[in-house]
């Protein structure tokens, strides 16, 4: 396959199939950004107009309950950023932190003292291990692209269970057009098919699953509560300038915030998935994404993000480390592991799907058809 760059941004057509390009070699994911880019971020005085509107609404509504919303702290810069806006808004919060054993060192430092600072309340839950353990193995074992779904499913699972226990009807979601504008669609799958989940655990899992480990179904998110709980999810970085360097060092000032590295890195197995076994079995890059999306913001140019691109994903010893820990972590042998990544990778489609998703597939595969990459 002949290799074809995007001429704005960094996104190619190596690991992505859905990618398309135009006749001045621009690619569908930034043209498609710079299209939404007026109607999706606000990063002036309407955009504070409108924060400031949202939040005011929030206190109204939660005056008679203990919390006005709620958020998912991963320790990572999107939530924790959210965390202190809320704060600065004298938000009555609470956060909810799944510790699922794959932290970063710094990750836990920094959650306790963003809520030590920030005065907001601290939820901790740690999954059931066993079964956690062999979810993330049996998705390892059947050598799909997003190892990290059960990871993400679990987190919703526990934040939807805290806001109906303490009828809580605003989620703050750090999701952001900044950071998040151009998300690779090849080599990706939704994270709440709890259908698709079980269907690779009962294929490559070791244990029965007796519901103690709480999972989240695409009817709960689309219907249960979007519908009929009402549950408003705002993203507060879509309404303020959200700079990535600026963000960090607020954070450090206020709260004595620690650099854990770049995107996701603050759990070491996304960090492990999205530096070596997506680049290594599926030949994808997710820092094309995060640059890409952080030119048409504005904050590198191509130049500067083709550069960081050259850099190494992974220190060779640091990489050995978090591998050997991981391995351990989700009981599979260095060998076994070897003799998955060495085989032909697979999608998640070709496993069991929530009958109100595959309408979306269809649909990709006929982009996947007629792309010509």
């Amino acid at each position: 396959m002949q290799k074809h760059v995007c001429k704005r941004c960094v996104m190619d057509n190596i690991g992505d199939p859905l990618i398309s390009f135009d006749e001045n070699g621009y690619c569908n994911y930034c043209t498609d950004a710079l299209k939404a880019k007026d109607l999706r971020y606000f990063p002036n005085d309407d955009g504070k107009r409108q924060l400031d509107e949202i939040f005011n609404k929030i206190k109204l509504d939660g005056k008679n309950r203990k919390y006005d919303c709620m958020l998912g702290l991963s320790g990572g810069l999107d939530s924790s950023y959210v965390a202190y806006i809320g704060h600065q808004y004298g938000l009555r919060m609470l956060a909810v932190h799944i510790d699922d054993g794959f932290d970063a060192p710094e990750t836990t430092k920094n959650i306790k003292k963003i809520c030590d600072s920030y005065n907001i309340d601290l939820v901790v839950e740690k999954p059931n291990k066993e079964q956690f353990t062999d979810l993330t193995r049996a998705f390892i074992r059947a050598g799909v692209p997003n190892i990290a779904i059960p990871q993400d499913n679990v987190l919703f699972a526990n934040l939807y269970k805290y806001v109906q226990e303490n009828k809580i009807r605003c989620f703050l979601n750090g999701s952001n057009f900044a950071l998040e504008s151009i998300l690779q669609k090849g080599n990706s799958y939704d994270a709440s098919d709890k259908v698709h989940i079980m269907d690779i655990q009962r294929k490559f899992g070791e244990i029965k699953h007796d519901g103690s480990l709480p999972l989240f179904s695409m009817f709960e998110k689309r219907i249960k509560y979007n519908l009929f709980y009402k549950i408003q999810t705002i993203c507060p970085l879509n309404y303020l300038e959200y700079d990535a360097r600026n963000a960090f060092s607020i954070l450090n000032q206020t709260c004595g915030f620690e650099y854990y590295g770049d995107k996701h890195c603050e759990s070491l197995l996304t960090k492990f998935m999205q530096r070596y076994y997506l680049p290594q079995k599926f030949g994808v890059d997710k820092r094309k994404s995060h640059y890409s999306s952080m030119i048409v913001s504005g904050q590198l140019t191509r130049e500067e993000a083709l550069e960081k691109l050259s850099e190494p994903l992974y220190e060779e010893k640091q990489l050995q480390k978090d591998m050997a820990f991981i391995l351990e972590e989700i009981e599979i042998s260095k060998e076994e592991f070897d003799e998955i990544m060495s085989q032909p990778p697979r999608q998640h489609t070709e496993y069991k799907t929530s009958i109100i998703n595959r309408g979306t597939q269809v649909l990709l595969k006929i982009r996947q058809k007629t792309s010509g990459y």
